[in-house]
């Protein structure tokens, strides 16, 4: 048995019940192969698969609230440092009612990665909590924040872990866990990202993976000689990352027609209508079927059990937005059959393994969200430079070095690729170029 396939055996061994962690390990692992087989023996020797599969510290802890009737809830918390190889711990907090360990594992181990691509000095780490913010009040909101925070606080740091935002925590609650965590600390500094802008936050932040896909989707496309301007796109989600990815391609001359939420999805022809997609969303944190009533162009759709909503719409672009594993194979071989010409991930693992082994497999440019995704993440590094300089940057200046990075992103996934024999190859050259960075670091620093 290869090194490789001993170590997936390991991973699923220690970690029993957590399939998109196998999954996300499996990803790496197989697209990784040839450069550790390269490098066999001394990579065995020090158990550096071994280790990178294992995170670094795993903290768990209960978390109190009490509701505005008086009643009190007890969710689980989460939060996994898994690699401090080449920074301090970053990664999202993600409140849902999906998230249990093996999901945080899984979004931590690809943030090892993502965020080695930026080129930034960050590690990889993720938390959370199956709290359900939706259709909760502003106070009650507030009450489970403190309570999460008031464990979260002793384990992190601007010089130690850094979390920020991700699936149900946005502005609303960083500023809540913020405060909480300066009440109890009595230090003003940048322990987490996606900050406001009165205390410390950077400009372009809420637009940053977006934007970012946009950008290294735009390099991925230049690439290979196909211009962006004039393209349809489907787009999943209507959260932070569906409604700025939407925004940009319509500034770079593309038409995206579709968004979905968790409840159905919109197909408007004429191009989706970014600014009500903001209202609807963002000020009134309502469903899309608003969307659908003040815009005669679009067609709402109510999500039914085994349909494919977005990826059923002829189109030459999509932009899988929304969580992980929403494209599958059936939507795959849909969206190739519509020709389709490029896939880009803005989700975390949005597209499961046999999807995007169809898309290679049938030559669709395809980019994994360990790449397309980290926007986010860079943006959030660049407010945590703001916060160490007590500076505030621009908006132009933060959104050109985000595209500087993303494009570097690109650049970088493509030389890998080729220079392992790989061309064309996005997934493994992202892989194989955020690996070599850490496994150089790790190396580096001994066996710890």
């Amino acid at each position: 048995m290869s090194y490789v396939d001993e170590v997936y055996s390991y991973v699923v061994e220690k970690n029993p019940a957590q399939p998109e962690f196998h999954q996300a390990v499996k990803e790496v692992l197989e697209s990784l192969r040839v450069v550790i087989e390269a490098n066999e023996e001394e990579y065995k020797k020090d158990a550096l698969l071994e280790r990178l599969c294992t995170p670094e510290r795993q903290i768990l802890f209960r978390v109190p609230w009490v509701d505005d009737k008086g009643q009190t809830h007890v969710n689980n918390g989460f939060r996994i440092q898994f690699n401090s190889a080449i920074g301090p711990y970053k990664g999202g907090l993600r409140f849902h009612p999906s998230v249990n360990l093996g999901i945080i594992k899984f979004l931590g181990f690809e943030q090892i990665f993502k965020n080695s691509l930026t080129g930034l000095p960050i590690g990889g780490g993720k938390g959370g909590c199956d709290f359900d913010p939706k259709g909760k009040s502003d106070n009650e909101i507030m009450r489970f924040c403190q309570s999460f925070m008031t464990e979260l606080y002793r384990h992190i740091g601007a010089d130690t872990d850094v979390p920020a935002g991700d699936i149900g925590v946005g502005g609303r609650e960083i500023g809540y866990l913020y405060g909480q965590y300066k009440r109890i600390r009595n230090v003003y500094e940048g322990v987490l990202t996606g900050k406001g802008l009165t205390y410390g936050g950077s400009l372009a932040r809420t637009e940053a993976t977006g934007y970012g896909l946009l950008y290294c989707t735009n390099a991925m496309l230049k690439a290979n000689n196909v211009d962006i301007k004039g393209k349809t796109i489907a787009v999943s989600g209507a959260g932070n990352v569906a409604i700025y990815a939407i925004q940009k391609a319509q500034q770079l001359g593309a038409k995206p027609v579709t968004c979905s939420d968790s409840t159905g999805w919109i197909y408007d022809p004429e191009g989706i209508d970014v600014e009500l997609l903001r209202e609807v969303k963002e000020v009134k944190r309502a469903r899309l079927t608003e969307y659908a009533a003040k815009r005669p162009s679009a067609e709402y759709h109510e999500k039914k059990n085994g349909e494919h909503g977005v990826w059923n719409v002829k189109v030459d672009i999509a932009l899988p937005c929304a969580t992980q594993n929403e494209l599958d194979l059936d939507d795959a071989k849909a969206l190739v059959a519509n020709g389709v010409i490029a896939v880009a991930e803005g989700a975390n693992m949005p597209t499961t393994i046999e999807a995007t082994q169809y898309f290679q497999q049938n030559k669709v440019l395809f980019i994994c969200g360990k790449a397309s995704n980290a926007g986010g993440v860079a943006t959030s590094a660049l407010e945590m430079s703001q916060n160490s300089e007590r500076l505030s940057w621009t908006f132009e200046e933060v959104d050109s070095k985000l595209q500087g990075i993303m494009e570097n992103i690109f650049k970088n996934a493509d030389e890998a690729a080729k220079k392992y024999g790989k061309e064309g190859d996005y997934v493994a050259g992202a892989n194989i170029a955020g690996f070599l960075k850490v496994a150089e670091a790790m190396k580096a620093q001994g066996i710890v």
